[in-house]
C-alpha cells in the first residue's frame, strides 16, 4: 500500500514558521493565521504587484516564490531595497501608509495571498500575540534595513556579498528552505548588484574571488558555503541582529 504525503498544513506555513520564532502560536493563532490565506493569487515575473504611489493599497503574504521591492527615481533608475522570500509580508507599510512608497514585483513565479487593512486590524484585534508578532517581523525587517546601509557605507565589495549572502541563508533556514551548507538562489548578478550597489561586473568579480578563496560559490542558481566559518569571519556576520533564537513568548 502507497502511503501519501501528509497534507501540508497552516503550521507548516513559511508565515507560521517565520512567525513560530518569536511567538509560540496557539491553536486560536493558527486559525486567524489561516483565515489570512483566504485570497491566494498568482503572479508572473516582473508583474507588479505594489506601485510606488499608489493608494489604498493591499499587502500581501508570500507563500512561494522570490520577490523583490524597489524605488524607482526620477532619472529612471532602480535601487532594489530587499528581496522577499516565503513567509514574508509585501508591502506591510502600504496598507498603513495613505500612499505606497516602494514597488514590489515578482522574479520568480509566485503564489501570494492578498491582505486588506481590514484583514490585518481585524486578526490583529481577535488574537494580539499575533499582533505581537507581526510586529516583531516588521521590526527585524527594519534591522536588515540598518544593515544593508552599514553595507553600502562601510563593507568593502567584498564584505557585502558575504554578509548578504549568509543573512539570505539564515532567512530561509528560519523557513525550512536551506540548510547550513547552503541554499537555491534566483539571483541573478545583476539583481544583486542593484540591490548592493555595485555593477554587475564587479558582481562577477567579487563572487569569483569568494569562490577561488575557498569560502563560497554561486552556480547553476546555488550558493553553497564551501568554508562556512571563514565567511562568517570575513563578513563579522553576527545573526543576533535577525532573532532567530527560539519564541520570547509562550
Amino acid at each position: 500500500m502507497t502511503m501519501q504525503p501528509a497534507t501540508p498544513t497552516v503550521l507548516d506555513s513559511p508565515l507560521a514558521r517565520k512567525l513560530s520564532a518569536f511567538v509560540r502560536l496557539s491553536t486560536d493563532d493558527l486559525r486567524v493565521v489561516s483565515d489570512l490565506f483566504r485570497r491566494r493569487r498568482n503572479f508572473g515575473i516582473g508583474v507588479e504587484m505594489i506601485h510606488q504611489g499608489q493608494t489604498d493599497q493591499t499587502a500581501f503574504v508570500l507563500a512561494s516564490g522570490w520577490a523583490c521591492s524597489y524605488k524607482i527615481l526620477p532619472g529612471g533608475t532602480r535601487q532594489i531595497v530587499d528581496f522577499q522570500v516565503p513567509g514574508d509580508f509585501l508591502g506591510l507599510r502600504s496598507v498603513l501608509f495613505r500612499t505606497s512608497d516602494h514597488n514590489v514585483e515578482p522574479i520568480t513565479p509566485v503564489q501570494a495571498s492578498e491582505v486588506t487593512q481590514r484583514d490585518l486590524l481585524s486578526a490583529f484585534a481577535e488574537t494580539p500575540r499575533l499582533a505581537t508578532a507581526v510586529l516583531w517581523a516588521a521590526s527585524r525587517d527594519e534591522a536588515m534595513v540598518v544593515e544593508r546601509l552599514v553595507d553600502l557605507g562601510r563593507r568593502s565589495a567584498t564584505e557585502r556579498m558575504a554578509h548578504f549572502l549568509l543573512e539570505l541563508g539564515a532567512r530561509l533556514r528560519l523557513v525550512g528552505m536551506g540548510e547550513r551548507s547552503g541554499y537555491s538562489c534566483p539571483l541573478s548578478q545583476y539583481l544583486l548588484a542593484d540591490a548592493l550597489g555595485l555593477s554587475a561586473v564587479h558582481v562577477n568579480r567579487v563572487l569569483r574571488e569568494l569562490r577561488e578563496e575557498g569560502m563560497l560559490t554561486f552556480q547553476k542558481g546555488r550558493v553553497t558555503f564551501d568554508d562556512y566559518d571563514a565567511l562568517v569571519e570575513l563578513a563579522a556576520f553576527d545573526r543576533a541582529y535577525l532573532d532567530h533564537e527560539g519564541p520570547l513568548l509562550t
